[in-house]
């Protein structure tokens, strides 16, 4: 049941980006959201409003407006979806993902989400999180009105194109940051922050690829979409951003692997400098022990032991613990050992 819209409701302006009616792909009139219903039931226009985490009441004058299925509105107001896409009569809800790098102390990734209603002669998008992440799409899709003529389809990709093509300075900032950890590993430089960076890194990858992965499905129904709501001359576009999401799935997936190679370098080389460390420690432990022996036999103070009464005796001695201990020198040096 569609809910009705008090009279005096009041509609929060802030939650509203844009409301805007066109006609051959040209902008002609920013409608009011009360009037959205009336002005789409009564003219041929092509609507399309954008939002910002609005409230429910607004949802649910948008829900009259154009008869919006009311699980999807429950989605788009409560967030926190996965991208999918779900046909509804003669509808489609599409959620997708967003992200982008900031750049403001420690390096991190931003999502946020982008709810997608599209229908006959219209589409509704519902944004949370960052509103960064879609400036400049209105603009650039009116400045093709012959494109922005085809309807709810071309918004629909363009919409997808736009955001898909966020991901890819993210990952070029993700391969830098594991190129330079990369050269921090094999320089020998054993810091505590490399393997957290690291870390972050994985995490970071992970959140992406939790953010892509579905949109791979997405794109390839959209695609082969039979819907009257994605032209048949528009099936191509969203191929091309179907060819995207696919070689964006495939980054990720090789920065993880190589991520995880060079987490593995890091522990191996560190076992290998522990074990040089072991060495060093082992030939220095022998080379002690040969004076340490020494001495030892002669501090028993038995009456009778070999050149007491010498007097070279101790010089002897002496002489005899420098040479062990320089042809042991001498050897772990050889093996590498020092």
């Amino acid at each position: 049941m569609t809910p009705e819209r008090p009279d005096n409701m009041a509609l929060p302006r802030n939650s509203v980006i844009n409301s805007a009616a066109y006609h051959n792909g040209v902008r002609v009139t920013v409608v009011p959201i009360p009037d959205l219903g009336d002005a789409w039931r009564h003219s041929d226009r092509f609507f399309w409003v954008g939002l910002y985490e609005p409230s429910e009441p607004l949802l649910a004058h948008i829900q009259e407006a154009f008869g919006l299925h009311e699980l999807a509105i429950e989605d788009a107001h409560q967030a926190h979806q996965r991208p999918k896409l779900e046909i509804y009569g003669d509808s489609m809800f599409v959620v997708l993902r967003t992200a982008r790098l900031c750049e403001e102390g420690e390096r991190r990734i931003e999502f946020g989400e982008t709810h997608v209603f599209v229908g006959p002669r219209y589409v509704v998008t519902v944004r949370h999180g960052s509103l960064t992440s879609h400036v400049g799409l209105r603009a650039r899709c009116e400045a093709s009105p012959q494109l922005l003529a085809k309807g709810e389809g071309f918004v629909l990709h363009a919409l997808m194109d736009f955001i898909v093509d966020q991901y890819f300075p993210i990952l070029d900032a993700l391969q830098a940051e594991l190129d330079e950890l990369e050269e921090q590993i094999f320089s020998g430089t054993f810091a505590r922050s490399v393997t957290a960076r690291l870390y972050h890194l994985r995490r970071d990858l992970l959140a992406l690829k939790q953010a892509v992965t579905p949109l791979i499905d997405v794109s390839a129904r959209l695609s082969r979409s039979t819907s009257a709501l994605i032209p048949l001359d528009t099936r191509p576009y969203f191929q091309d951003v179907h060819d995207h999401v696919v070689r964006i799935a495939d980054l990720i997936n090789n920065l993880e692997q190589l991520s995880q190679i060079a987490l593995e370098a890091k522990f191996a080389l560190i076992s290998v400098a522990q074990n040089d460390d072991t060495k060093r420690l082992a030939a220095w432990a022998a080379i002690i022990a040969v004076p340490t022996l020494i001495a030892g036999l002669y501090g028993m103070n038995f009456d009778f032991m070999p050149e007491t009464k010498w007097a070279y005796g101790y010089p002897a001695v002496v002489l005899a613990m420098l040479s062990i201990c320089g042809l042991l020198y001498g050897w772990f040096r050889k093996v590498k050992w020092l």
